[in-house]
């Protein structure tokens, strides 16, 4: 997550914004799909009109189209990890960007849930890690679930990690997750209990902190 953020931000600050409004608003017109205006961003958003300029900047120039496939995000999402295979966790985030179900995702989508992760208050930030988790959709987390994005993980991070991983560190992590979450013990983790362990967690908390002043 923080290396989209981080990558796009880089790229964006890069390049000095030169043009006014109706030059931003013109240029929006120019590709395959035309964003929602400025104003409309601004009010559904936690940025201002100049944030939302210099992020869209960034987000045309990784994605001229004006939308990202699948494909395309695992491309750019996976050179941050050289040394291991992000496609499996790239596609879990995709599919947490692309709230819409449409297997793309445009700027409004980019800027929602980046406006959550950077601006948002703590429950919606757990909300959306939480649905980011719940692969199937129906509200829970299962074992199964959180075994699939532990994995993803471990495999992004790749088998340089030090120290070295265990075979067995993914049903670890998962146990210890499960032992944690699952207050009442029935098997999953519901979005009530999954807010109510990460608010008790200190660790948690300050990493929900780590990227608020990236823009």
């Amino acid at each position: 997550m923080g290396a989209v953020v981080g990558t796009l931000t880089m790229q964006t600050k890069q390049r000095q914004p030169s043009r006014d409004k109706v030059d931003d608003d013109l240029e929006m017109t120019m590709v395959c799909h035309r964003p929602e205006g400025l104003d409309q961003l601004e009010a559904q958003t936690n940025f201002s009109k100049r944030e939302l300029q210099v992020l869209y900047r960034g987000f045309k120039n990784e994605c001229p189209s004006g939308v990202v496939n699948e494909e395309t995000f695992k491309q750019i999402y996976s050179q941050f990890f050289p040394h291991g295979d992000a496609s499996t966790y790239a596609h879990y985030l995709f599919n947490a960007f692309d709230s819409a179900h449409t297997g793309s995702i445009k700027f409004e989508d980019f800027v929602t849930a980046l406006s959550i992760l950077l601006r948002g208050s703590t429950r919606e930030k757990l909300q959306w890690t939480f649905n980011l988790y719940d692969i199937n959709r129906d509200g829970y987390i299962n074992k199964e679930e959180m075994t699939d994005i532990v994995r993803a993980i471990y495999d992004m991070m790749g088998k340089y990690t030090y120290p070295v991983l265990k075979t067995d560190a993914p049903k670890q992590h998962v146990d210890a997750f499960f032992q944690k979450m699952d207050k009442n013990r029935d098997g999953v983790v519901t979005l009530d209990e999954f807010i109510l362990s990460c608010q008790e967690d200190e660790n948690i908390m300050r990493s929900l902190q780590l990227f608020e002043n990236v823009i």
